[in-house]
């Protein structure tokens, strides 16, 4: 039987432990036009400050600690006096609003398919960008040891019950294989599709090539079609150019990394190549100085290109949740330099077809002295983990979540997906 491994890297493309045999083809070619459910997980790098962007108005105390950076509550006019530069929240529910620059994202909302989780995040006391980011894509808050990622192990733990399991089950829009899907189980790191496979070289076509003619030559009329019908699933994603893609329902993408990134996630789901976990990532949150200057514009970026993401696969929505996640928040009073130190509990977006929108889920602690984690942070009243769990039971039907958060106690869902 023939047995081919292959670890390819060209630029940005990097194929990570894809076993070519016949029984993987039979299995790409089945999982190729197939209907999954899909979770589109993406990563706001240098903590976003959750404050500002769900805002809550509600609170007297988040105006005491910034008086500066505070925005606005809805109705009031921007404070230009006292430095303010953002216009005041969008109004979701007579507490909480979103900062003007997520405005794309308002219509969602309200439409009940966007819902938020806030006071959200990792127990784990760490103020390290670097752990704090391990601790979240891992899984495992505390516990540096842990050597693969949570979504890899919702991956291993049901590819014994995806017999057509696809060779793009698993991709991240990135450089490197986020910590998070990196484990036992295949994934693949492409930067631009563009730069898959066509223009990988005549190494790679000649090697496909190779391939492809040994099957055709298989004695077994049933592997004979298989193997073609796989290798036409990867010409699929070869001859994918997005210079010439058009988003469907006049969707525009912001022209930035992310935005980019949050375009070939849609062209991934449109190519039916059985496509279940998507990654996406956008850095720079970390705004210690000067933040009026910086955040708004992330934000701009980040609350376009999803509202783009789903408009642009319209009823493709149906089978889709997207969560966002940071490493951890900002802290609750605003410092010296029009910024905001590293902080606790965050935000947490959940957009998609079975979400249960225009709520804002968990427990609000308060934002007084006294409420406040170390006397300084946003408290955590939800669990990271308790998002990512009913994501992946929820709508990805995973089973035995001990494989997935080994030593967490998963209590009871948030409630923001319909069974």
């Amino acid at each position: 039987m023939l047995t081919r491994r292959v670890f390819l890297k060209n630029g940005s493309l990097a194929l990570v432990s894809l076993g070519f045999t016949p029984a993987f083809i039979a299995r790409a070619a089945q999982a190729a036009g197939a209907k999954h459910k899909i979770l589109v997980a993406i990563f706001q790098r240098g903590a976003v400050d959750g404050l500002n962007m769900v805002v809550p108005f509600g609170d007297p105390d988040y105006y005491r600690a910034r008086p500066s950076l505070a925005i606005p509550k809805p109705g009031e006019r921007p404070r230009q006096g006292q430095g303010q530069a953002e216009e005041p929240a969008i109004d979701l529910d007579g507490f909480f609003g979103l900062s003007a620059r997520m405005a794309p994202l308002a219509p969602l909302f309200q439409a009940g398919e966007l819902a938020i989780v806030h006071a959200c995040g990792s127990h784990d006391p760490s103020r390290s960008h670097f752990d704090a980011q391990d601790f979240m894509e891992s899984g495992t808050p505390g516990v540096k040891s842990t050597r693969d990622g949570w979504l890899n192990r919702y991956l291993h733990a049901r590819q014994h019950e995806k017999e057509s399991a696809s060779p793009f089950r698993a991709v991240a829009l990135a450089q490197q294989l986020p910590r998070t899907l990196q484990g036992t189980a295949p994934a693949l790191a492409i930067g631009q599709l563009s730069q898959f496979g066509v223009r990988a070289g005549r190494a790679t076509d000649m090697m496909a090539s190779g391939f492809e003619a040994q099957y055709a030559q298989a004695a077994d009329a049933l592997l004979r079609p298989t193997g073609k019908e796989a290798f036409d699933a990867v010409r699929m994603l070869k001859d994918t150019d997005p210079a010439t893609y058009v988003p469907a329902n006049s969707a525009e993408y912001p022209r930035s990394g992310f935005g980019e990134a949050m375009k070939q996630i849609a062209m991934l789901i449109k190519q039916d190549l059985g496509l279940e976990v998507a990654f996406a990532e956008l850095g720079g949150w970390d705004t210690h100085v000067q933040q009026p200057g910086r955040l708004p514009n992330l934000l701009d970026d980040f609350a376009r290109a999803i509202a783009a993401f789903r408009r642009d696969l319209g009823d493709g929505m149906a089978d889709v949740v997207l969560v966002t996640m940071s490493e951890f928040g900002r802290a609750v009073q605003e410092n010296g330099n029009r910024g905001t130190d590293h902080g606790h509990g965050n935000a947490m977006l959940i957009l998609g077809g079975p979400v249960k929108g225009g709520k804002v889920y968990g427990t609000w602690p308060g934002l007084a002295r006294d409420k406040r984690w170390e006397g300084r942070d946003l408290a955590i009243t939800t669990d990271f983990r308790d998002v990512f769990a009913e994501a992946v039971t929820k709508h990805l039907g995973a089973r035995d979540l001990s494989k997935i958060f080994p030593g967490y106690a998963y209590k009871a869902p948030v409630g923001f997906l319909r069974a």
